[in-house]
């Protein structure tokens, strides 16, 4: 109160008094700190979960898309001279049996199972392999043969996963010996394209078959030495 008159202002009037001064004896009490606190936390822990959930799943869809861009297929080439006649290296390669000299996954697993069947060499002839995690399980079956030029095989994995690529060895004599040239072809299904945008492909499997054009090269060369 700032004076006399306005305390014989109440004393008359007392209802009209308290009805101007009432808005100031009403307050809400404020909540406890701990439950702003609590509320606050809860919140900011959910809207960072959300987030990081929607990251996730753009990515994951990031990452599908990029995948199903990728190519349908495949093609891996390796080529490698070698002091032996064209008919010295046909006879490795036509023949099944002779490829646990120098084949690059026989090398990765020397208790692989091995099974030949069909024809002895060339068209007709069958190999089926199982082995360890790192060569897996499979059948190649040899269906071109050109004594000397060609020799084409399809090739079909079960294990670690399934698919069917052709593979197949180009000769070309050269001054000297021979030009062998080893392909491997084959599309590629999602998972394979998810696979190769985290794998190089074709330096993983083309690796392989630059160690076994390596063994072809000192067996045909030891051969032709004889």
């Amino acid at each position: 109160m700032s004076g006399p008159g306005e305390l014989l202002a109440l004393l008359q009037n007392p209802c009209q008094t308290v009805n101007r001064y009432k808005r100031y004896a009403i307050r809400l009490e404020p909540p406890p700190k701990s439950f702003n606190v609590t509320y606050t936390g809860e919140f900011m822990i959910k809207k960072v979960l959300l987030a990081i959930l929607l990251i996730f799943v753009v990515a994951i869809l990031g990452f599908v898309a990029a995948a199903a861009l990728q190519p349908d297929e495949f093609t891996i080439t390796r080529s490698a001279s070698m002091n032996a006649a064209p008919e010295i290296v046909f006879e490795q390669i036509n023949d099944f049996h002779k490829w646990e000299s120098w084949s690059p996954w026989a090398k990765m697993d020397p208790e692989m199972k091995v099974t030949y069947s069909g024809a002895e060499s060339g068209v007709g002839a069958v190999y089926e392999w199982s082995g360890n995690s790192e060569v897996g399980s499979g059948k190649m079956t040899i269906t071109q043969s050109r004594p000397s030029e060609l020799v084409k095989i399809d090739l079909e994995f079960t294990e670690p996963f399934a698919a069917k690529n052709v593979t197949e060895f180009i000769l070309r004599p050269e001054t000297g010996g021979t030009s062998v040239t080893w392909t491997m072809t084959g599309k590629n299904n999602l998972m394979a394209k998810a696979f190769g945008l985290v794998m190089n492909m074709d330096k993983m499997i083309g690796s392989d078959l630059e160690k076994g054009l390596a063994q072809i090269k000192s067996v045909t060369e030891t051969t032709s030495q004889r």
